[in-house]
């Protein structure tokens, strides 16, 4: 897949729920990709709060970003220019069908499932090698 040119990137941005060992313990998968090419651009492991998506900014900054699409998040109201921040499902399609892949290829992902990971550590090797292998296209 051909990436833009790395300026005026438009971005969808959206976080995906998952947990480690019981449903108590959430886990968070953060994570932006262009929005023309629908390709990843950067992702964070983490709990669902502001830092969290601190952490992803800091990550899509050399990217350029002109614009964002999420879905309502209060994090992503405080902390994007209202400007350049553009909320609802229309501009948020490819992100919403890639979590739909994410779920099918990483059952750690799914919603209703037997498969979990006991430690944090290991839920985020699992998903970030995935990520890595498949969105980046980097051997492991």
């Amino acid at each position: 897949m051909k990436l833009c040119q790395w300026e005026d990137v438009e971005v969808e941005a959206d976080e995906m729920w998952s947990f480690v060992r019981s449903k108590s313990q959430q886990r968070w998968l953060w994570h932006a990709i262009d929005h023309h090419s629908g390709a990843v651009l950067a992702y964070v492991l983490a709990a669902h709060e502001d830092e969290a998506f601190v952490m992803l900014k800091g990550l899509l900054e050399p990217f350029g970003m002109t614009q964002f699409y999420t879905d309502g998040w209060g994090a992503y109201e405080r902390l994007l220019n209202p400007a350049e921040h553009t909320v609802g499902k229309r501009n948020t399609q490819k992100i919403e069908r890639k979590h739909l892949t994410f779920r099918t290829r990483i059952k750690r992902l799914a919603r209703k499932t037997i498969c979990f990971s006991k430690s944090i550590v290991m839920h985020d090797v699992v998903i970030g090698l995935f990520i890595n292998r498949f969105e980046f296209g980097c051997a492991v």
